[in-house]
């Protein structure tokens, strides 16, 4: 995992080091192991992380082993993100998951200048 102490963007916060997470400053209540996935994808912000490679680091699944734990886990921690649960962790299809850090989205402009 990343060495850094902290990830933090607008509306998440994740302490590494005492293992704690905050969406918009509320603390969140979270299991062993969805801190774990959680901290690994978030220490990887922005990077792609195989399935396989969040089964050994996480569980301590050989690579070969097939369940749906990771799916599950994933489920709850997008729900435990509430609106942001699906900017937060996207799902690469075929390959993994990627943590994207929170990005405003850009203004809508509805009025266009025309000559």
């Amino acid at each position: 995992m990343n060495l850094q102490r902290t990830y933090n963007d607008d509306h998440f916060r994740v302490e590494f080091q005492s293992q704690r997470a905050f969406i918009d400053e509320r603390p969140m209540t979270l299991t062993r192991k969805e801190f774990e996935l959680l901290a690994t994808l978030a220490g990887n912000a922005g990077e792609i992380v195989p399935r396989d490679l969040l089964l050994t680091e996480v569980w301590g699944y050989h690579p070969d082993v097939r369940t749906r734990t990771l799916d599950v886990h994933i489920r709850r921690l997008r729900k435990k993100l509430g609106s942001y649960g699906d900017r937060y962790i996207e799902t690469i299809f075929g390959v993994g998951y990627r943590f994207q850090p929170f990005r405003p989205s850009p203004p809508f402009y509805t009025q266009w200048n025309v000559a």
